[in-house]
């Protein structure tokens, strides 16, 4: 059986996990292979796409074509909108000449991939649900204002338009006529996403399932915090309260002002915070702060997971985040919003806090009750239902029944 896995870039949120399970697959034995349009890691069995000099040209300009359209709504919302519209004959050519038995597509915007090209390929297909964009006209994750999206998107707010026939109207109408041609099954990664898959009127239709990313439990495990602490230069008398996101200070949905909103409000005073995924932000009148900045390696992550004391995930908007398995992996709790996929990891003072939707106080409650209460041990082995090995069989079997029963 030969997997091709489609994915922008083998780096991020999305790419992180895209690339565990395909070494996952590796370790099984399986023919897996990854095609991306920006490619860091130096597997051979991670394929670039460009490799002409007209082809590598592009692909620096496809992330910037792709989102010309978008300069129609000069008032739009800061966060990401990929309309789809950027063709790539390039892909289409290559995964044909790759002749997969089946394409596990991830997330493909930055101009990688025009849906409409999908309908070209005659191979079955699945689709790992990293945020909201497979059922959307644009965007990444649904606005609380947003009316559009459960019927047919337009009059954006994320685009700040007014207008129906907007960018999104048509990118949903795009989308909407190609999925009746594919075939297509949906894997919402979190049970949250799976359900919102289920109730949107462009996926309903389709076969959903339900399979998590996989985190390699023996890369991610727990290791003395003192030394973790040593080896980080860290002084081991504090409480390390520690946060990271891509952007961590950046995007607003990340949380990072309930964050501090939050930390001004704990009991415990002998604290330091640890935040990776920025290099600069709010400093707090007498709590140590330390900006990590971007981290690209598990190594370092694993040390910081291991010398914080708890970890955080604020987040306004998450699906199954790799933070909160890396953490529960390495023995560290985690204090969360109660929304999104964060319940499939987190259970309720058992390996960390569900912190009420969006409510900093009772985050705060959260942050103070696991640095009163040791359950370490149970982050472990809530994420051992995670590992790699386990999480690839279950694909390898879904692998399976979706190719036998295009062949039936």
């Amino acid at each position: 059986m030969k997997v091709l896995h489609l994915i922008s870039q083998d780096s991020g949120g999305a790419g992180r996990a895209a690339l565990r399970l395909h070494k996952a697959l590796l370790e099984q034995n399986i023919e897996s292979l990854m095609l991306v349009q920006n490619k860091t890691t130096d597997l051979p069995s991670v394929i670039r796409l460009a490799n002409t000099k007209p082809q590598k040209i592009m692909e620096k300009l496809r992330p910037a074509l792709a989102t010309l359209p978008l300069m129609l709504y000069p008032k739009r919302h800061k966060d990401i909108f990929s309309p789809n519209t950027l063709s790539n004959k390039t892909l289409i050519k290559k995964i044909n000449e790759i002749k997969p038995d089946i394409i596990h597509i991830h997330w493909i915007n930055n101009g990688f991939l025009n849906i409409k090209d999908l309908t070209k390929i005659n191979i079955p297909m699945i689709w790992s649900l990293h945020d909201a964009n497979a059922y959307t006209g644009g965007c990444h994750y649904v606005a609380s204002t947003c009316v559009g999206v459960k019927n047919h998107c337009n009059r954006c707010p994320l685009l700040n338009s007014n207008f129906k026939y907007d960018i999104s109207y048509w990118t949903f109408k795009a989308k909407k006529e190609t999925y009746k041609k594919l075939n297509l099954t949906i894997n919402g990664l979190s049970r949250w996403i799976t359900n919102c898959a289920k109730e949107s009127t462009l996926l309903k239709d389709k076969k959903i399932i339900n399979l998590p990313n996989p985190i390699d439990t023996e890369i991610f495990k727990p290791m003395n915090k003192d030394i973790a602490k040593e080896i980080l230069g860290l002084n081991k008398t504090k409480k390390n309260i520690t946060f990271g996101a891509i952007n961590a200070t950046q995007i607003d949905r990340k949380g990072y002002n309930e964050l501090i909103t939050a930390i001004k409000k704990i009991k415990h005073k002998n604290i330091r915070l640890i935040i990776f995924g920025s290099s600069h932000g709010e400093t707090i009148e007498n709590i140590e702060t330390i900006y990590m900045g971007h981290l690209n390696d598990d190594i370092t992550l694993k040390l910081i997971y291991n010398a914080s004391d708890v970890f955080i995930v604020p987040s306004l908007a998450e699906n199954l985040s790799n933070a909160i398995m890396e953490s529960l992996s390495c023995g560290t709790p985690v204090v969360a919003f109660n929304i999104g996929g964060n319940n499939d990891m987190i259970d309720h003072k058992i390996n960390g806090y569900l912190a009420k939707s969006y409510d900093v106080d009772d985050l705060a409650n959260g942050i103070d009750w696991v640095l009163e209460n040791d359950c370490g041990d149970n982050a472990r082995q809530k994420a051992l239902k995670f590992d790699s090995t386990v999480i690839a069989k279950q694909y390898i079997k879904q692998y399976q029944n979706i190719i036998s029963n295009k062949k039936s």
